[in-house]
């Protein structure tokens, strides 16, 4: 879904539809379908201070970090002085909920409908995509397992050229080039969930034996007091898991690992788990397992 952040309570204004243009500094040539984010940032003091704004409020709770409701966005106006000056003169409440200035953009809503259920969000600038984690799957279902070198040619096994030549890609460019191992699989899941705010987290285990140091990274989150592993890369295992705790999840993928890649043969101290935030694209294999070894340690005896 297209998704629009307001600062409150101009979200929660247009859902009760107290609201019904929003003012922006910027055009779109998006039309059609458009939900509003009232994002988690604190009403603005001179807002707070104008009681006449506030007013249309009327004791109306606020929707701080959640998807509120949808619209239509059927129109994107050019703010000439004269529209100003008819806006101030002729819609006195429309006027006083957005910011007319000449050279601005008056953006209109019709069909506004509240949600039954809001969505918790963090939002995002400018107009957003919202996934929940099924979208996302299917998002992710063109991706094939494979990798990318400095040339930007494809591969589609893992080979002796993988650890001088590997690069890791961009989502865009693994959107582009539809393979990737787990790393960049990854990274392409960390940008569909970012508009979520579900506690996303991103894991890189390996297992130190001197020679290939075998590894897997995947993505976790959280969702009504549950925690869900998100795989899509490892075939195996493609799917969304649900556990009751991190520490249940966290055994399970270990548990797995060591089963089906390491064949139950492996140096219980060389098995390392960290929890990594985003790298920098286009780093080499070595750079990647510098990143995630910076990471958090996760000590599987104090889970």
């Amino acid at each position: 879904m297209k998704v629009l952040s307001l600062t409150e309570p101009c979200a929660t204004l247009i859902k009760e539809k107290k609201k019904l243009v929003e003012t922006r500094s910027w055009k779109t040539d998006y039309r059609g379908e458009l939900y509003i984010h009232a994002s988690a940032t604190s009403i603005p003091k001179d807002w707070k201070e104008n009681k006449e704004f506030m007013s249309l409020l009327d004791d109306i709770p606020l929707n701080f970090g959640y998807i509120i409701c949808k619209c239509t966005l059927v129109e994107c106006i050019y703010m000439t002085k004269e529209y100003v000056t008819n806006m101030k003169k002729n819609n006195h409440q429309e006027y006083i909920c957005g910011k007319y200035e000449e050279g601005r953009y008056a953006w209109i809503l019709e069909n506004i409908t509240p949600l039954e259920h809001p969505i918790k969000a963090k939002g995002q600038l400018n107009i957003w995509n919202y996934y929940n984690e099924f979208e996302i799957m299917d998002l992710m279902k063109n991706i094939e397992y494979g990798w990318v070198d400095k040339d930007n040619k494809k591969h589609v096994l893992v080979d002796e050229t993988y650890s001088d030549n590997y690069v890791l890609q961009s989502p865009k460019e693994i959107i582009k080039n539809k393979v990737g191992v787990c790393w960049d699989q990854v990274e392409l899941e960390r940008y569909y969930f970012k508009g979520n705010d579900w506690n996303i987290k991103t894991y890189f285990l390996v297992h130190y034996d001197g020679d290939k140091c075998p590894t897997h990274t995947f993505l976790t989150f959280e969702k009504n007091n549950k925690y869900y592993w998100f795989e899509h890369s490892w075939e195996r295992f493609k799917g969304i898991h649900e556990y009751n705790s991190i520490k249940e999840l966290l055994f399970d993928i270990r548990n797995k690992f060591i089963k089906y890649e390491l064949n139950n043969n492996y140096n219980s101290l060389g098995l390392v788990l960290h929890e990594y935030k985003k790298p920098k694209y286009h780093i080499s294999v070595q750079d990647f397992y510098n990143h995630c070894d910076y990471g958090k340690y996760i000590d599987f005896e104090e889970l």
